[in-house]
């Protein structure tokens, strides 16, 4: 009987405790919820997008320019498509976003910052090294801003529609049009290299600016049957033409996307403006009141009342 109770004893301390000698009840032993793989789709893009980011750094560290860009223009794309098919497939994870914000600042502000580096800001020793690190700063600094502004619950539902800043993506490509453009045929100078510096320094000032700027998610939400096929030739058409004329295409794109943020800034300010005449319409109504209900009031007030209120 004493050895029945010492081995059921025994065994119940096998199962309370654990490896290292210490006793675990049921209730605090962890359990591990199962991921599901819509959640882990989206993540995997975001570090495919990483791994595109920093071979760029090794690329412009080797002189290879042309896959340096390259590595840049395909994390961009996937940068656009991690989002997206994660609210497609409601894979969406605090998780992810941090995830996203930290390849982010590796691929659209370190990598490009570093590839003008090594491409010709070098020439200019410390000053090209600052314009380098003030880039990269400002797109730490916008992808924090964009974070902090996610959480707000006072913004207006037509304020998704912009971005406050010029995103990190959009900059990243825009601030290496100087090679764009000497891949096409302008010649190197130091009056060319001077000029990426300024406008390293610009770019990196619209990113960290309060400029609002179009931001497009809504826009392929849901397409119309009709045009679907056309949709679908639009973008074999796009990815052959920047397969076969890469240079030509990123400076048209980068110039059309510079002169396209003057518009806007108008249209924002259209949406402010229709937005204060909304909030301003119903106060006239709401201080004069109807006609009945006014004599109502009066009716009330007058000295002329039923006997069962006197």
């Amino acid at each position: 009987m004493a050895r029945a109770r010492a081995n059921g004893y025994i065994s119940d301390m096998s199962m309370h405790q654990s490896p290292f000698g210490r006793r675990l009840s049921s209730s605090n032993r962890r359990r591990f919820r199962r991921i599901p793989v819509r959640t882990l789709v989206p993540n995997v893009i975001t570090l495919l997008a990483l791994c595109a980011g920093l071979t760029a750094i090794r690329m412009a560290f080797e002189n290879r320019y042309v896959l340096a860009l390259a590595a840049i223009v395909f994390a961009a794309i996937l940068d656009g498509i991690d989002g997206r098919l994660a609210r497609l497939l409601k894979g969406t994870s605090r998780f992810g976003a941090e995830l996203d914000s930290l390849a982010d600042f590796v691929n659209f502000g370190v990598a490009p910052a570093l590839i003008l580096y090594f491409w010709g800001l070098h020439d200019l020793k410390s000053a090209g090294w600052i314009a380098a690190m003030v880039f990269a700063i400002c797109a730490g600094l916008r992808l924090a801003r964009f974070n902090v502004m996610a959480e707000e619950p006072e913004r207006p539902a037509w304020a998704n529609n912009f971005f406050v800043g010029m995103p990190a993506p959009a900059g990243a490509i825009t601030v290496l049009l100087p090679i764009y453009a000497v891949f096409l045929g302008l010649p190197r100078s130091p009056f060319v290299t001077w000029l990426t510096l300024f406008y390293t320094l610009g770019i990196a000032s619209l990113m960290v600016s309060r400029l609002p700027v179009f931001s497009g998610k809504r826009i392929g939400t849901r397409v119309p049957p009709e045009m679907v096929g056309p949709l679908i030739v639009v973008v074999v058409l796009f990815f052959a033409l920047l397969i076969a004329y890469p240079w030509v295409l990123l400076t048209a794109g980068t110039l059309a996307y510079l002169v396209s943020l003057p518009f806007g800034w108008l249209s924002y300010r259209d949406y402010e403006r229709r937005s204060r005449e909304g909030r301003a319409e119903p106060a006239p109504a709401a201080a004069s009141p109807p006609a009945a209900v006014a004599g109502i009031v009066r009716s009330t007030d007058s000295e002329d009342r039923p006997s069962r209120l006197n």
